[in-house]
């Protein structure tokens, strides 16, 4: 059974949106996209791209799907070419007509075990609301969380208010700094939360 992977770029207080760039994702009013490249260094890029070269398969929610669909099939960097090399997987109930050279479609959660199966390293990035849902299906195997010392008070978060279900979770990794500022925690699940105790009560 291969792994499923979520890399999330992400604030202090949750925010995970447009980090690539001030028009990426304006939904809401958000006006502070961009914010990631203050904070990138050689440290991060290394770590993205080795995960990368790892993948063999790329999952995006609806919404992200768009964004990288409009972006990366123009992009002949290392980074474009394997994107677009890669089967693509995204999971959308309205999308018909994928415009990404080697997409497929999943109208749900259910076809994703087989995918699984098939592939040994599956790669995804933002799609928080799928993230969610994976999580709640106890589909997701890894949760890289890119923290950045930032607050905007506004804009997606992956947790927002009454989102989420009861899960534990431990690290699958050390946590990585970067010079910047950045911190990298990978997290694999790790059954439910353990409630009901005191500091300190045998």
């Amino acid at each position: 059974m291969g792994i499923l992977t979520a890399n999330l770029f992400i604030t202090l207080d949750g925010v995970y949106q447009a980090p690539g760039g001030p028009e990426e994702d304006r939904s809401g009013g958000f006006e502070y996209g961009g914010w990631q490249a203050a904070y990138f260094d050689d440290g991060t890029g290394d770590v993205i791209d080795e995960g990368i070269d790892r993948m063999d398969a790329l999952l995006l929610g609806r919404r992200t799907y768009e964004i990288f669909a409009d972006f990366w099939p123009h992009q002949e960097d290392h980074i474009g070419g394997r994107f677009n090399s890669l089967p693509k997987l995204v999971v959308s109930k309205s999308l018909t007509q994928p415009k990404w050279e080697g997409t497929t479609v999943l109208s749900g959660l259910s076809g994703l075990a087989g995918y699984k199966e098939r592939f040994e390293d599956i790669h995804m990035f933002g799609s928080g609301h799928l993230i969610r849902s994976l999580i709640e299906a106890d589909l997701l195997d890894r949760l890289n969380l890119f923290l950045y010392p930032l607050t905007f008070g506004s804009g997606k978060r992956l947790f927002a208010d009454g989102t989420g279900v009861p899960a534990a979770f431990r690290f699958a990794q050390e946590p990585k700094a970067f010079p910047k500022g950045a911190v990298l925690l990978s997290y694999e699940r790790a059954g439910d939360p353990i409630t009901g105790l005191t500091i300190g009560q045998d």
